[in-house]
C-alpha cells in the first residue's frame, strides 16, 4: 500500500473519531441543558403557578408583630385552627405552641414540606398538619378559627365561602387586609401588622338579614392588662 493511501485512511479514520467526539459532545451537552430546565422548571414552578391562577395568593413572610398580634386576639380561644396560604408555616407552628390543633393549606409544595420540617424540628409536628392544595377546593367548616393573609383581589369571594362554611362559633382573622364587606368586631396592631378580627355569629347574622352595621371596632391595647374577654 502505497504511503498516500495509508495518509488517506489516516485521515479518514481521524474524521470518523472526531465525529463521533463531536456527537457525543453534543449529546452531553443536550443532557446537560435539558437537565438544567427540568430542574430549574422544578424549582420554580410551584413559585410561578400560583401566579397564573385568576387570583394569585403571593408568599409574603409574616412578621413578628403580625404573628404576635394573631396569637393575642386569639388568646381566649381554643379547638382547631386553619392559615389560608399558611406559606412557611409560621403562623400554624406558633399557634401549635400554645395549645392549638392547627392547619395550614397552601398551594406551594416547597413551602409546604419546608412547613412541616420546621414543625418537626419546633416539636409540634403531632399537632400540626400541612396540606398541599387550592384553598377554593377545600371546606374549612370544621374549624373553629380562621387566619387568612389574602390580597384585595379574592377577599370577597373568600367572604362569600365562609360565610357558607363555617359555624357561627368561629372567628376569623385578616392579615394586611380587611374584608371589604364585613365589619370588624375588634382590630390590633397598626400599619401592615394590623390584623382584623371577625366573629362568624357577627357575619352570618348580617348576611342573613341583609344589613350592613356601621360599627367602629375596639382596639386591643398593648399593655399587658387586655381584657381576654373582649376577644373571645
Amino acid at each position: 500500500m502505497s504511503e498516500t493511501s495509508i495518509f488517506e485512511s489516516s485521515t479518514t479514520q481521524n474524521k470518523v473519531s472526531d465525529s463521533g467526539i463531536k456527537k457525543r459532545i453534543g449529546l452531553i451537552a443536550t443532557g446537560l441543558v435539558g437537565g438544567s430546565l427540568v430542574a430549574l422548571y422544578a424549582v420554580a414552578g410551584p413559585f410561578v403557578a400560583p401566579a397564573l391562577r385568576k387570583v394569585c395568593l403571593p408568599f409574603v413572610p409574616a412578621t413578628s408583630a403580625q404573628v404576635e398580634n394573631v396569637l393575642r386576639v386569639l388568646q381566649s380561644r381554643s379547638g382547631s385552627l386553619v392559615d389560608i396560604g399558611s406559606g412557611d408555616g409560621r403562623i400554624v407552628i406558633a399557634a401549635a405552641k400554645t395549645g392549638f390543633r392547627a392547619a395550614g393549606f397552601e398551594l406551594n409544595p416547597w413551602l409546604v414540606w419546608y412547613s412541616r420540617y420546621s414543625a418537626w424540628r419546633e416539636g409540634v409536628h403531632r399537632s400540626t398538619s400541612f396540606h398541599i392544595s387550592d384553598l377554593w377546593k377545600v371546606s374549612f367548616a370544621q374549624y373553629s378559627n380562621v387566619v387568612i393573609f389574602g390580597v384585595p383581589q379574592m377577599m370577597d369571594q373568600l367572604e362569600d365561602k365562609l360565610e357558607r362554611e363555617l359555624q357561627s362559633s368561629a372567628k376569623v382573622v385578616a392579615c394586611r387586609f380587611p374584608f371589604p364587606t364585613w365589619v370588624p368586631d375588634a382590630t390590633a396592631g397598626e400599619g401592615i401588622d394590623t390584623v382584623w378580627v371577625y366573629k362568624a355569629e357577627t357575619f352570618k347574622s348580617r348576611c342573613g338579614t341583609g344589613t350592613q352595621q356601621t360599627v367602629t371596632p375596639p382596639s386591643f391595647k398593648q399593655s399587658h392588662d387586655t381584657d381576654s374577654n373582649a376577644v373571645s
